[in-house]
């Protein structure tokens, strides 16, 4: 296998290991890095996954999610402000320096996509200076539009920047995913407008394949086998300045059906045929 020095697995494309077995299977096929996700990381224990991670020399790029700051109710935004400082505690103590925020639907009934996005800014507004005190970027990741009404209303990277340009580039970003954003002809000027302030603070990868399945959510196509060109996109964000990990992040029920190593192994590999070293 060649180069896989910027290569990093997210833990959800091979979400049927363990945290041990993912720790294993990188260590024995070179991948250099992992993002983590939270739930399995808190069901292993916090501080665990840190010392299983820091004693392979596994760095941890990313930790996914906080975010879902849409909430009208006092209550509901008080604890989702809440979870967010308890993932950007998890993030530093992990020690990955990028905490990807998947912003949050609209509120039961509502269709004030403007009104939710601002709420986003007013969290980011209190969650930013918190990040920063403990070494965090928060990493705003546009979602494609199919998912604007129940999980993010941030659909394109024009309206992430939108919002991270009111604070600090080192409180917050962008999450460039191309998998969200590949049919967007604008993202190009988009990326390039990021890399200028040092907003991007993650670069992932996932194709897009057709038909898409029957859950949405999980139809995150193995790199190499859909519409999108990576090289492309690998050549904005490094047009752009990045010349961070990439990681590759999937979400499809046939993938975690299989061997988790061996879909490791063909994801590594696909790196190597899909992306430039």
């Amino acid at each position: 296998m060649t180069d896989l020095a910027r290569f990093s697995i997210n833990q959800m494309t091979v979400k049927q290991l363990s945290l041990p077995e993912l720790v294993d299977a990188c260590r024995d096929l070179g991948v250099p890095g992992v993002g983590l996700w939270r739930e399995p990381v808190q069901a292993y224990g916090l501080d665990a996954a840190a010392k299983l991670v820091r004693d392979a020399g596994l760095a941890v790029t990313t930790l996914c999610r906080g975010g879902f700051l849409t909430a009208t109710d006092p209550a509901e935004r008080a604890a989702a402000l809440a979870d967010n400082r308890r993932a950007v505690d998890e993030a530093a103590t992990l020690g990955t320096d990028t905490l990807v925020l998947v912003s949050g639907g609209l509120p039961a009934g509502s269709r004030d996509l403007r009104g939710a996005r601002e709420r986003i800014a007013d969290a980011l507004a209190e969650l930013g200076p918190y990040a920063e005190e403990n070494g965090v970027r928060l990493a705003i990741e546009p979602l494609h539009p199919m998912f604007a009404s129940d999980r993010c209303v941030v659909s394109t990277l024009t309206q992430a920047l939108d919002i991270a340009e009111r604070f600090p580039a080192h409180q917050v970003g962008v999450t460039v995913d191309t998998y969200h954003i590949w049919w967007d002809d604008t993202a190009p000027a988009q990326i390039a407008r990021a890399g200028a302030q040092g907003r991007i603070h993650t670069f992932q990868l996932a194709d897009w394949t057709t038909p898409l399945p029957e859950g949405v959510l999980n139809g995150r196509g193995q790199i190499g086998d859909g519409a999108i060109d990576m090289r492309e996109w690998q050549g904005h964000v490094e047009a752009a300045g990045y010349t961070g990990p990439i990681e590759v992040e999937l979400f499809n029920d046939e993938l975690w059906a299989r061997d988790g190593r061996e879909v490791l192994a063909e994801t590594a590999r696909r790196f190597t045929e899909h992306v430039e070293p």
